[in-house]
């Protein structure tokens, strides 16, 4: 959303497209994205009956759960919305997500068992902001019963959950917004990179490579109590029965160790570790990158990896890995903790190169910076969500209309906004079921790779959705705990 205070709207134009070149972006590129969120502020009509979209949020809690960041969006559209209702299995969640929310204006009811949230007749859509073994769930059964959905990523805990939330957005022609906002949000780089890539700036790419980081270790977790107000067996859910697990951090650095709140990506009953959280977006860019959405490569090798903790425990997830997708155009997108090449040489829009936090100067970028590294047979791009550069200034050149791919039918500049946009219109959102669903195979597809550690690529059918490989095959989908269907 636009807030211009008290300044006119050429000196808030202005104010905003220097903003944007002060970050590193090309001129032409912060105009067109300021008209764009201009536009979108201008064309805002009421949704629901009641002249606002009512709106439940399921999996809440204080910070650092992605929730806050999400209510924390959606309230920039108070104009559009009202929460009306906040769902938790952790009573201390529910207790402190009430006392928030009417804190700021909204009268919210508190649910412990999502079921109830979503057949309340005063909730439009849902937040569904849970664990990942979670969101299939809880997202089918939300459209089903008539709601839009906006799902925090990754989208699903397996394959088989991606294709059964295709099936049910087309059967019940619900919305759904996958919760990867670097298509629209982080001032545009993601978008501007994705259109300079597709439109040849750097000639025909060879390889992306998508940064993601290391996933956490911690050793044994000794088994206690779970907390009075938390309902363990309800938090499992479709996952396996297993005592609850708390250690202190004793160095501080961080939450404390867990088999829950927060800490459950770490274990793959839960999540991917950072295959799917950081590669939830990573992974999705460069599948924008190649043209690839709701599709995928055609194989998928491990290359290297830490031996994972098997005691039962503790944090599972592999601590270092790095596995290669390979496409059929012979393009590949390498996914690593950190394992990537060094790119030296790299500068921004302006020609120059980019400035630590204490101000000193870098030559381009080592193989551990958090991004992705695309390598194309003219030149090289690096985009995370500090920096946009490349090998050279020129690749920033106003891009003529021949040349701008079609990304999408519009340019949103808010993520949350899209999803409230296409809640009225109807329209698909920029990161549907089909975007969603597709990178999130991929992140699965590099988990399933890890986890199997076989030397030889495991060949992969797009279409069909199956592996050449038995072993891998019996990994598409996991045994549902409790009766929770996702059918």
């Amino acid at each position: 959303m636009l807030d211009r205070g008290n300044l006119s709207r050429r000196g808030f134009m202005n104010r905003s497209v220097g903003a944007l070149m002060l970050a590193g972006l090309p001129e032409w590129y912060a105009r067109d994205r300021f008209g764009a969120a201009a536009r979108a502020a201008e064309d805002v009509k009421p949704t629901g009956a009641n002249g606002k979209l009512n709106i439940g949020v399921i999996g809440v809690g204080p910070n650092p759960r992605r929730s806050n960041g999400l209510y924390s969006e959606a309230k920039k559209f108070r104009d559009r919305v009202n929460f009306t209702a906040v769902c938790d299995v952790d009573g201390r969640h529910v207790g402190h997500a009430v006392t928030q929310y009417k804190r700021d204006g909204f009268d919210v009811h508190g649910f412990t068992d999502f079921r109830d949230l979503i057949n309340n007749k005063n909730v439009d859509a849902v937040i569904v902001a849970t664990p990942d073994h979670w969101h299939a769930v809880i997202a089918i059964a939300a459209m089903k019963a008539g709601k839009d959905v906006y799902c925090e990523k990754p989208l699903t805990l397996t394959i088989e959950e991606a294709l059964a939330m295709k099936k049910a957005t087309a059967e019940t022609k619900r919305v759904l917004q996958t919760g990867s906002q670097q298509r629209c949000e982080m001032q545009g780089r993601f978008r501007l990179a994705t259109e300079l890539v597709r439109a040849g700036r750097i000639g025909k790419v060879e390889g992306i490579e998508c940064r993601v980081g290391s996933n956490p270790r911690s050793g044994a977790i000794k088994e206690v109590e779970a907390p009075k107000e938390l309902d363990w067996d309800m938090w499992l859910g479709p996952a396996p029965k297993v005592p609850y697990r708390w250690a202190e951090n004793t160095e501080k650095r961080g939450e404390d160790f867990t088999n829950c709140h927060y800490q459950f990506r770490w274990w793959y009953e839960y999540s991917g570790g950072k295959m799917t959280d950081w590669g939830a977006h990573h992974i999705d860019i460069a599948q924008w990158m190649l043209d690839m959405d709701g599709s995928g490569p055609a194989s998928v090798q491990m290359n290297e990896c830490a031996k994972s903790y098997s005691k039962g425990d503790g944090y599972n997830c592999h601590e270092t890995f790095k596995v290669t997708h390979t496409y059929t155009n012979g393009a590949t997108v390498e996914v690593s903790h950190g394992a990537g090449s060094v790119a030296k040489g790299l500068v921004d829009a302006k020609g120059a190169k980019w400035k630590d936090r204490a101000g000193k100067e870098q030559d381009g970028v080592n193989g551990g910076q958090n991004g992705l590294l695309v390598k194309g047979d003219k030149g090289t791009l690096f985009v995370s969500r500090e920096h946009l550069l490349a090998s050279d200034k020129d690749v920033f050149a106003p891009l003529k209309d021949s040349e701008k791919p079609k990304l999408y039918s519009s340019t949103p500049t808010n993520h949350m906004g899209n999803f409230l946009d296409c809640v009225r219109s109807r329209e698909t959102p920029i990161c549907g079921v089909e975007v969603g669903a597709g990178s999130v195979i991929v992140c699965h597809l590099g988990t399933i790779a890890l986890r199997l550690g076989k030397s030889k690529p495991l060949t992969w059918n797009p279409k069909t959705n199956t592996f050449g490989d038995e072993d891998a095959n019996k990994m598409i989908a996991r045994e549902r705990r409790g009766g929770w269907k996702i059918s």
